[in-house]
């Protein structure tokens, strides 16, 4: 599929994860097992399909990405600028707590779900049960996360697009650069063509942990939200 990223800037983006596992002390190897492991658990055909539709309602409307911190005030508004959404993994829990004249238009909205599968499962499994399309990533870390994601909803016809954070191609993986669920989300929406002025942030903080965050070691996740920042400002999308 054809994209309109700068090839240099995801070059970059990419170059930016080796410096990340630098930072972490992570190696490389545990990204690759991870990612590889996640293609055999999941050898469907729906990746480059499921990736086109994803595609085809970016181009319709303006962006809205929800991150960790994100609150019902942040939805509403864009519901009311006429917004699509795409949600960073336990974000799209923020729509369990909409008024419920407002939940049927906000899930219409919702374009797929950025996640490496630590939110909290009611939220994910409802989204997928929806079907929402979700962006599945692998990390060195997170092989138990996405195992039990897929083992909860076996019985669900799920829309992927598997991702990786690993310097080299992978047949059937997309690696559009970035870090967290919410800036990879960001650099997702830019590897398939929308503009940055076109993508407006609801929920990213660097100060605190949002809510929405699900497991995580605090000290080592405020370190992460630095990273997160870095990239946002790196591609040109403000905070």
């Amino acid at each position: 599929m054809a994209t309109t990223t700068r090839p240099d800037l995801t070059a970059e983006l990419v170059a930016l994860q080796d410096e990340i596992r630098s930072d972490f002390g992570w190696d490389v190897k545990d990204d690759l097992a991870s990612a590889f492991a996640l293609k055999d658990a999941w050898p469907r055909t729906k990746r480059p399909l499921t990736l086109l539709r994803i595609q085809e309602r970016l181009m319709l409307a303006p962006i809205t990405v929800l991150g960790a911190a994100v609150e019902v005030e942040d939805v509403y508004k864009a519901l009311q600028d006429g917004h699509h959404i795409i949600a960073a993994d336990g974000a799209i829990g923020v729509l369990s707590e909409l008024e419920s004249f407002f939940i049927a238009e906000a899930w219409s909205r919702i374009i797929c779900v950025v996640s490496d599968a630590d939110g909290a499962p009611e939220h994910l499994d409802e989204a997928a049960r929806r079907g929402i399309p979700f962006v599945l990533h692998a990390h060195g870390d997170n092989r138990r996360a996405w195992g039990q994601f897929l083992n909860r909803l076996e019985d669900v016809d799920l829309q992927l697009v598997l991702s990786h954070q690993t310097p080299n191609p992978l047949a059937g993986m997309i690696n559009p650069g970035g870090f967290t669920d919410g800036d990879r989300a960001v650099c997702l929406a830019l590897h398939l063509g929308v503009a940055p002025d076109s993508i407006h942030l609801a929920g990213f903080r660097t100060d605190r942990i949002g809510r929405w965050t699900g497991a995580t070691h605090p000290e080592r996740k405020v370190r992460k939200l630095i990273w997160m920042a870095r990239i946002l400002d790196r591609v040109g999308v403000k905070m």
